[in-house]
């Protein structure tokens, strides 16, 4: 019985262990250390998702800055072209201005003039017997005085030139071409035309070709030169109109 007795004690005793073993507590240090693992991955993950966020932000703020300055430029540029345009207009006006003032005295003077059946037309102080010849010059003159058709007028003084190259009216031609280029702002050509004019050193016209290339150098910034032909037309030509609007550029 005694033996029984222990026995069964230590039954009990190897099931109480057993129990201890089976009800200890699971560690937890394992758990805890997945949490702050899975933490940490999400904190970078947020981190990097805001870094590419402001990245983006930068990049666009960035790209707009650039269209914001590109389009000033471009308005800067188109205000410089439309300043231009309104100066380049202006004097355009006041070129036509001229020369409708230059037409009106040249219409003043031919209506002046008697007309009588095959009379030639007065230039420099000679004329010409030449029909033909003075019908084309004042078919020319026409297309200026009348018609107003520049671009075809100086078709008809060039042709007029070729045809007529020794005419008592090449002078007149020359000035009419120069005056006709000038208003056109074709410097270059109404050079040579006034440059023509003052070689013919009879012509009625000399002075203000002369005038007229002093403009022309002024106008594309050569001082010296055009100072020059200022100069020369009131040394020339005292008391004259031209020389008067000589004077007054010196």
């Amino acid at each position: 019985m005694f033996s029984n007795t222990k026995r069964a004690v230590a039954l009990t005793l190897l099931a109480s262990a057993a129990n201890f073993a089976f009800a200890a507590p699971a560690p937890v240090s394992d758990l805890n250390s997945t949490s702050s693992v899975s933490k940490s991955r999400s904190s970078e993950t947020e981190v990097e998702r805001l870094e590419r966020l402001l990245q983006n932000r930068n990049r666009v703020q960035l790209q707009m800055q650039q269209q914001i300055d590109q389009m000033s430029q471009e308005i800067s540029e188109l205000r410089g072209q439309l300043e231009r345009n309104s100066y380049e207009m202006k004097q355009m006006l006041q070129r036509q201005r001229e020369l409708f003032v230059e037409l009106d005295r040249v219409r003043g003077e031919i209506k002046s003039t008697p007309a009588q059946e095959a009379q030639p037309v007065k230039t420099g102080g000679q004329y010409t017997p030449n029909v033909d010849e003075q019908t084309a010059y004042q078919n020319a003159v026409d297309l200026i005085l009348k018609k107003r058709d520049y671009t075809g007028a100086i078709a008809a003084f060039q042709q007029f030139q070729k045809d007529y190259p020794d005419s008592t009216y090449s002078a007149n031609s020359h000035y009419w071409l120069g005056q006709l280029y000038f208003a056109k702002k074709q410097d270059e050509d109404a050079v040579k035309s006034f440059a023509a004019v003052v070689s013919y050193k009879d012509s009625n016209k000399r002075a203000d070709a002369l005038l007229k290339l002093g403009e022309i150098a002024e106008r594309n910034n050569n001082a010296a030169q055009a100072k020059k032909y200022y100069q020369q037309v009131v040394d020339e030509y005292p008391g004259s109109a031209s020389a008067k609007l000589a004077s007054s550029k010196l």
